[in-house]
């Protein structure tokens, strides 16, 4: 039987891209020449990203044919999307390291968490160059559309829509893969000019408007500034943000019902009700508990409860305060809300609305039947932008064992760092939810102090969070198989 491993060309093609991505923070130079002496931090590993990609293209091998087994699809994907991400994270990571930026554990974290849209960062914002705050951002912006996405826009192949599903894209919201990318890609491309545009207007200057925003929009939370949003004090950019982040976490699929008018079908998706059903049920309470333990007035603890909510569901991690003086039930709720996470086929992290509101209509159905055995229970349904949709037996088990193993990898990941970390369970909890669920929130265990092994706790749950764990799963499984199979053919030979 034959084997299949990863087409060559779709890997040169991914490198090239990466390459470019890598080199792209260049073109702030003409406006901040001091950081010129920069220039080769970027050049060569962009170079050598693309050197790369072309010589994979021109001179590896290519597969005749696709496979048409389901495994050998989503195995080969897997492993795909798998080397686009790790190949991202050494490439981003060289900058940093030859500048001088950090050290090659910090580099790798500040790679991670940019192309993953977490935002958690091991840098001193107050002494970073521009070209370097750019870099940052721009990964967090290429990052929420994915390499695959991006890819596609540009250029598809036979394997296009496995490698689109295999990155956690579950919608193909026009005719045909090519047009459903760049239909995403204008989309968020004009959010990104309009967002600029108003966070000006807003006033911020215009390096910090479009770096802002393209960390709004990613639900990335990457900031210029060492207090975040909360360095301008200014409600109108905590709105602007609150409205980006918001359009970040939609569905992408969903959005296009919005910018195309259907805005009574756009309220009609189950993810897009149940978001502002849980910002409704849970800013209230979290304002009276920020007014009573912070000893604010009431209109400001919906101010900053409004800001932060949407941050932490949204999985942005823009802040307008330090953590660290929150009542115990606001940090509570924080957390739940980073778990839960934005909407499926966003940008954002997190297990995910659909997931979660699919796991309690399942768990209602259940207790419906076991209340009323005699009777029937209705087929029940939910609905996605594509319209309404069955919750069958299939998607019910897909749906609460992902969440199940979520919850478990988030146990693990919160007690190795109470170790690692040397903090309390709760500080754990909640840094550990930030990386996992792509956030970028902190209690204050991370940043330019925090020591290597914590780092690494919180890249593995950065890149299992971005990734769905199963897609890493399956792509090193694959990965071995095929490995395995290789040296036992050779030792027979």
């Amino acid at each position: 039987m034959k084997k299949y491993l990863s087409d060559s060309s779709s890997l040169g093609k991914l490198s090239v891209l990466i390459g470019l991505f890598v080199i792209a923070p260049l073109i702030v130079l003409p406006w901040y020449p001091e950081d010129a002496k920069y220039t080769l931090s970027f050049l060569i590993p962009g170079a050598v990203s693309i050197l790369f990609g072309i010589l994979m293209g021109l001179f590896g091998k290519k597969d005749s044919e696709v496979p048409t087994d389901w495994r050998s699809q989503m195995g080969r994907s897997s492993l795909t999307v798998l080397f686009a991400w790790g190949w991202g994270v050494l490439v981003g990571t060289v900058p940093f390291v030859l500048g001088g930026q950090l050290r090659i554990v910090q580099a790798l974290f500040e790679a991670v968490s940019g192309w993953t849209t977490t935002g958690l960062s091991a840098m001193d914002i107050t002494t970073v160059p521009m070209i370097y705050l750019f870099h940052r951002s721009f990964m967090q912006y290429c990052g929420g559309l994915g390499f695959i996405m991006m890819m596609i826009i540009f250029i598809s192949n036979k394997q296009s829509m496995n490698l689109y599903s295999a990155e956690g894209h579950p919608d193909k919201i026009m005719p045909n893969i090519k047009r459903t990318a760049q239909a995403i890609f204008l989309i968020y491309n004009t959010c990104l000019v309009l967002g600029s545009i108003a966070y000006r207007i807003a006033g911020m200057t215009w390096f910090d408007s479009i770096c802002h925003c393209m960390c709004s929009l990613s639900t990335g939370g990457f900031s210029t500034k060492l207090m975040s949003i909360g360095e301008y004090n200014s409600l109108s950019i905590e709105i602007i943000t609150i409205v980006l982040m918001l359009i970040g976490t939609t569905n992408f699929a969903a959005l296009l019902l919005l910018a195309r008018g259907k805005i009574r079908s756009f309220f009609r998706v189950s993810e897009v009700k149940f978001m502002f059903i849980l910002l409704a049920i849970f800013i209230p309470p979290t304002a009276v508990s920020l007014a009573h333990g912070l000893d604010i007035g009431l209109a400001e603890g919906f101010r900053k409860s409004a800001f932060d909510m949407v941050s932490a569901l949204s999985t942005t991690g823009y802040s307008t305060m330090s953590y660290a003086e929150w009542p115990h039930f606001a940090i509570g709720v924080l957390i739940l809300m980073m778990i839960i996470g934005g909407g499926m086929g966003s940008t954002a992290g997190g297990i995910k609305l659909s997931r979660v509101y699919l796991t309690l209509r399942i768990c209602a159905i259940q207790i419906k039947k076991k209340l009323s055995p005699g009777s029937t229970v209705k087929a029940p349904h939910y609905v996605k932008s594509t319209g309404k949709t069955p919750i069958d037996q299939e998607l019910a088990d897909e749906t609460t064992g992902f969440v199940l193993v979520y919850l478990v990898v988030y146990v693990i990941g919160s007690l190795v760092m109470t170790v690692t970390a040397d903090c309390t369970l709760t500080e754990a909890m909640f840094d550990f939810a930030s990386a996992l669920s792509t956030v970028g929130l902190s209690i204050g265990i991370t940043g330019p102090m925090t020591n290597d092994a914590t780092l690494i706790v919180e890249m593995i749950g950065m890149l299992l969070g971005r990734l769905e764990i199963f897609i890493v799963v399956i792509g090193f499984t694959f990965g071995f198989g095929r490995l395995k199979d290789m040296l036992c053919r050779k030792k027979r030979s």
